[in-house]
């Protein structure tokens, strides 16, 4: 991996060198447009409007426009804006993680030491782990100053870079106007269907299906070319209904609890009903050895004989599943 950004976090008086990572990336197939007709690359210019010509990437400024004029921005501007020229992740805060709305969470970066004594980073990293709280840091990259906290990952530190709160729209402009009413039966059976949703988070097994479906496509188009018949490589694909308004919401509770009932157990009762079964197997062979007692004497015998048919049946049942 390449480092993209490299710096330091001030820490107090404490002063952390450190290297920015990309912590994710991108999974997606790329593609790219192409005229249909005849599978021509399509390019995209960067033409000026004023003298028509064509324009390297070199030659581009940044501008705003007021209404009246258009001030540009050269590189030089902007290389010039004090917060730019920064290169220090600056600690204003140490905030319980349930502080940070997830909302205003961006993208992350890992954070390395960068230093042959990376004590510094060491202790930072401790210190976050022990008191379980996130830094809250300024700092500022690709032309943005940004807001961000500093957090433990396993063995290293992340920094995650955090929207602003003005930018942040209200979530009470898309609330409903009147809340509708739900009753105890119906929050009742709600939480029973999420109770047997429950579990560890286990993002490992998740998939991004479409993804997965669309290599399967092009690998498929790869082989059988314009014949390809996509029902056949993936059956006919059932849209479901038009309205996806809950008619009886009580009834479409109960039909998912019971759905959810029919489907295999959670790995967790899997797992259970495995140790129960090992367990019951280690019982079984003392049960073999009591069966292979020897054969019970004429005077046994004949005192069998006589006891009742519903107790001969009992004795067969247990010798059947001995």
């Amino acid at each position: 991996m390449r480092a993209i950004w490299t710096g330091s976090i001030a820490f107090g008086l404490v002063n952390v060198p450190v290297k920015a990572y990309g912590a994710t990336e991108d999974h997606d197939i790329d593609l790219h447009q192409v005229h249909g007709k005849d599978g021509g690359r399509i390019r995209y210019e960067r033409r000026c409007e004023v003298c028509g010509k064509k324009i390297a990437y070199k030659d581009l400024d940044k501008a705003y426009e007021d209404g009246e004029r258009t001030i540009v921005l050269t590189d030089e501007d902007m290389d010039a804006l004090p917060a730019e020229k920064s290169r220090e992740i600056e600690v204003v805060q140490f905030v319980p993680a349930s502080q940070v709305d997830p909302l205003m969470l961006e993208k992350s970066y890992y954070l390395q030491a960068d230093s042959k004594s990376p004590k510094a980073y060491e202790l930072l990293r401790r210190t976050l782990q022990d008191t379980e709280k996130l830094a809250v840091v300024r700092f500022a990259l690709r032309q943005k100053t940004r807001l961000g906290i500093v957090r433990v990952r396993s063995k290293v530190m992340v920094l995650q870079a955090v929207m602003w709160s003005d930018e942040l729209r209200d979530a009470e402009a898309v609330a409903a106007e009147k809340s509708p009413r739900i009753s105890e039966q119906e929050l009742k059976m709600s939480a029973a269907l999420v109770d047997q949703y429950s579990s560890d988070f286990t993002p490992d097994e998740f998939q991004d299906d479409y993804q997965v479906q669309l290599q399967a496509l092009i690998e498929a188009k790869i082989e059988q070319g314009e014949d390809l018949d996509t029902e056949a490589t993936f059956g006919s694909q059932d849209q479901g209904s038009e309205s996806g308004e809950v008619i009886d919401l009580m009834e479409a509770l109960k039909r998912s609890i019971d759905g959810r009932n029919a489907k295999s157990p959670p790995k967790a009762a899997k797992d259970g009903k495995a140790s129960a079964a090992k367990k019951s197997a280690a019982k079984k062979p003392a049960k073999k050895t009591a069966a292979a007692k020897k054969p019970a004497t004429k005077k046994a015998a004949a005192k069998e004989a006589s006891s009742s048919p519903h107790k001969k049946k009992a004795s067969g049942s247990g010798k059947k599943s001995a």
